[in-house]
């Protein structure tokens, strides 16, 4: 089992892995050879939020490299702490913001090496990080991130979501500006309904004994998130004469939604899929959507909502 690749997006990877650690401390890591598959899906997760994430090697890594006896595939579990800090530590670069370049170190790594390493009988992933301090000295950093390799047949058992189809599909305002909203709410209530319809409608709001409160967009875009179809698929049915404003909802758990939108570090753009009474699922794209680097995709559960 062998691989190697050298990190060249690391802001990108950086943010990636800030957005997965605020909602879970450890993640599933999947390497192929041609994607990287980050997975969260524990069922102690609060609000039972789960993501499945799937980033293409050439918008990270470049020399990529990976051979193993499972058709070159690499599944590991390993604390996203530990592999944020990791990142941190490679470039004060890592992300474009000043509050995160504030917390990164004074030196910039010239070149960044992330590789599959045994160390004292325990498997890591290994960063390796030349590079010059401000003071112009040459650095060389070493960071290892304690990972458990899974096994084939328990990476077989990992399994996403199964939904229904989505009742309306919608594009989100910016998600840092939602955050600001729904970060106002929470304390006011426990649940968030998220309500939208096929003629660029959204809302998100609360209802409790007390109170009351509603945010709403108005011309969002409606994009198609059908597949190419299928020649030997039977016909979907369609409902006739569909009610462009009809409004279809799901209840969510408002910590899972704010953990979800702290992926605005990420994202330029995010897909919003209701399917009523069942759950969200959330696409926060990496880069344009027709020309996207990769994609988190966020799945939040219904949860019951006696008022």
């Amino acid at each position: 089992m062998r691989f190697r690749a050298t990190v060249e997006g690391i802001p990108i990877f950086f943010r990636i892995i800030q957005a997965i650690e605020k909602l879970q401390k450890k993640c599933i890591i999947k390497f192929t050879e041609n994607e990287m598959h980050i997975i969260c899906n524990d069922d102690a997760n609060e609000g039972g939020i789960q993501v499945w994430s799937v980033v293409k090697v050439e918008s990270l890594f470049t020399n990529y490299r990976i051979q193993s006896n499972a058709e070159n595939k690499i599944t590991v579990s390993l604390s996203t702490e530990a592999l944020l800090s990791a990142l941190r530590s490679s470039s004060s670069s890592a992300s474009s913001s000043s509050v995160a370049a504030s917390i990164l170190p004074t030196h910039d790594a010239d070149e960044l090496v992330m590789k599959l390493a045994k160390k004292n009988d325990q498997a890591v992933l290994s960063f390796e990080m030349l590079g010059v301090s401000r003071s112009g000295r040459k650095v060389r950093v070493a960071h290892d991130v304690r990972i458990d390799v899974m096994r084939p047949s328990e990476v077989d058992k990992l399994r996403e979501p199964l939904c229904p189809e989505p009742d309306v599909t919608i594009l989100f305002p910016q998600l840092q500006k939602m955050r600001t909203i729904v970060e106002k709410l929470r304390p006011l209530s426990d649940i968030l309904a998220l309500r939208a319809n096929n003629s660029g409608k959204l809302q998100i709001s609360i209802s409790t004994d007390t109170v009351q409160l509603e945010t709403q967009w108005v011309g969002c875009t409606n994009p198609s998130m059908r597949q190419a179809p299928d020649d030997n698929a039977p016909e979907p049915e369609v409902a006739e004469n569909p009610d462009p404003e009809k409004l279809f909802s799901v209840h969510v758990s408002i910590r899972s939604f704010i953990k979800f939108l702290n992926s605005h570090v990420v994202s330029t753009s995010t897909i919003a899929c209701i399917c009523q009474n069942h759950c969200a699922i959330l696409y926060v794209y990496i880069g344009d959507v027709a020309d996207a680097g990769g994609v988190l995709t966020f799945y939040i559960p219904t949860v019951i909502d006696d008022v």
